[in-house]
């Protein structure tokens, strides 16, 4: 019986530490919500997170490297585009959009530079976190058409002394009309050091102010 009991208390820990992680699965894009994983790519680690800085996971999640059986969206440059978790955000840290252009968004391994699009940091005072279940953000105005791949990143920092946790999901998008401009970039693994102050703070003690690692957002 005790160990029966220890086996069910365990088990309760384990649905209980499942049931905190999330995973976005979901793209909206020109107004319309798309169906589970049909324009971002299925990841293969359930909702585990990444926390390795230099694997090739950061870039779409483990199993993300391709996008089989994913579809490429059309978006127009300037539109809205929003990423929808299965659950709300559990942990505390920040939000960040990235896009690299490829020659076609269904082969691409991420491998190119990244340029960040937005990011969603803490309000002060306080430290208060966006927490949310969908995120949204604007494809650059300025940038070329064509191929991209489109990546949120929720850098999960709830916990001090431990790893970071990254929950990461990429969407296949054809951006038409925009303009010319390239917007500079950086590899994934490689845009965040493990010396960055966002990426080892403690926001439990004298959380005062916070800056978002990764490179700055670009801009037209």
């Amino acid at each position: 019986m005790k160990s029966f009991s220890a086996l069910l208390f365990a088990s309760l820990c384990f649905l209980n530490t499942v049931n905190g992680h999330y995973i976005f699965q979901y793209l909206t894009a020109n107004g319309v919500k798309g169906g589970q994983y049909q324009n971002i790519r299925r990841n293969t680690n359930m909702n585990s997170p990444v926390t390795d800085l230099s694997s090739n996971d950061l870039r779409c999640n483990v199993g993300g490297g391709s996008g089989s059986g994913t579809t490429t969206v059309s978006v127009s440059a300037g539109s809205t585009i929003t990423f929808t978790a299965d659950i709300a955000v559990y942990h505390q840290g920040p939000v960040s959009f990235y896009m690299t252009k490829v020659d076609n968004a269904a082969t691409a391994d991420g491998s190119s530079s990244w340029f960040k699009i937005k990011e969603i940091g803490p309000k002060f005072p306080g430290g208060t976190w966006d927490m949310s279940q969908s995120y949204s953000a604007s494809i650059p105005s300025c940038v070329a058409p064509g191929d991209y791949l489109l990546r949120i990143e929720q850098l999960a920092i709830h916990n001090p002394g431990a790893l970071p946790q990254f929950y990461i999901s990429c969407a296949q998008v054809k951006v038409t009309g925009g303009g010319s401009k390239s917007l500079s970039g950086v590899k994934i693994p490689g845009h965040i050091k493990s010396s960055d102050p966002g990426y080892t703070a403690n926001i439990y003690n004298n959380f005062n102010s916070y800056t978002v690692p990764g490179p700055r957002v670009s801009t037209c």
